[in-house]
């Protein structure tokens, strides 16, 4: 089901295809809600041990429902996730995970895309409309990801963490920038990036949780359209979701339903 702001609808469909760009969150936005997330692909691997998948459930267990959690503060919930994310880093540290196992990861992985998603893919290609990923999630596994699937085009831009490796074992991600879901937003661009949407006025926003409409914040776009995924505690985050996107996608909506009412996007 989707809920539309009528308003809103017409203003994007009146956007030259041209003058538009993709901002969106990968983990439960291009995947499925219930998929697993690139995180998750490195523990649910049988190359990893079992004390290794504990602690990563039991890390998972404690934050996930905060991270979901809409009554607790901003300045709260950025101190919890920077907790995360830095947990999740020093465990694959701690456990000497390789690059070995995480490469088995990202071809064994058990993402799958939402429905119509790869077909959303390919069309904005063909319309040549900038896609810029920007995820808390691992860097290399929806990079592969996306290669393995034949997805990976040349429109398609990744800003996540990135993992780095010293004598085959994760040290830290790249550049010291450790994305969380609180802290991902344009300001991560890099150069080559962000010299391929300067020239665009408007900006398409993609996302599953309330803290995705921030990476729009730093935003100096004419005007920002904003897309959410709700399939997880609907009723309670329903009118949270009402206050912050423009268009509402409940109950595992397919990107072909949305290509249905959006007209740059078909």
């Amino acid at each position: 089901m989707m809920i539309m702001n009528e308003d809103k609808l017409k203003q994007l469909n009146r956007i030259p295809i041209d003058d538009i760009y993709i901002l969106t969150d990968f983990d439960g936005t291009i995947t499925k809600s219930n998929s697993d997330s690139s995180w998750a692909s490195i523990f649910k691997n049988p190359k990893v041990s079992k004390e290794f998948v504990d602690a990563c459930i039991k890390i998972f267990n404690h934050y996930h429902k905060y991270e979901i959690d809409e009554n607790i503060s901003l300045e709260e919930k950025i101190s919890i996730m920077n907790e995360w994310y830095q947990k999740n880093i020093q465990t694959l540290k701690d456990f000497k995970i390789t690059e070995e196992i995480i490469n088995y990861a990202t071809s064994e992985c058990m993402m799958t895309f939402r429905d119509g998603a790869k077909d959303f893919l390919k069309s904005m290609y063909d319309k040549k409309i900038p896609i810029i990923i920007i995820s808390a999630g691992v860097g290399n596994i929806i990079e592969q990801f996306l290669i393995r699937n034949n997805c990976y085009y040349s429109n398609i831009l990744i800003c996540s963490n990135f993992l780095e490796y010293e004598n085959g074992v994760v040290c830290g991600v790249k550049d010291n920038n450790l994305i969380n879901p609180l802290n991902k937003n344009e300001i991560y661009l890099s150069k080559t990036i962000s010299e391929k949407i300067n020239n665009k006025n408007n900006l398409l926003l993609l996302g599953d949780s309330i803290s995705d409409i921030n990476m729009a914040t730093n935003s100096s776009k004419k005007a920002v359209f904003k897309i959410g995924f709700l399939d997880e505690n609907i009723e309670k985050r329903l009118s949270t979701f009402k206050e912050n996107y423009d268009f509402i996608c409940t109950n595992s909506t397919s990107y072909n339903e949305l290509r249905e009412k959006i007209k740059v996007l078909k």
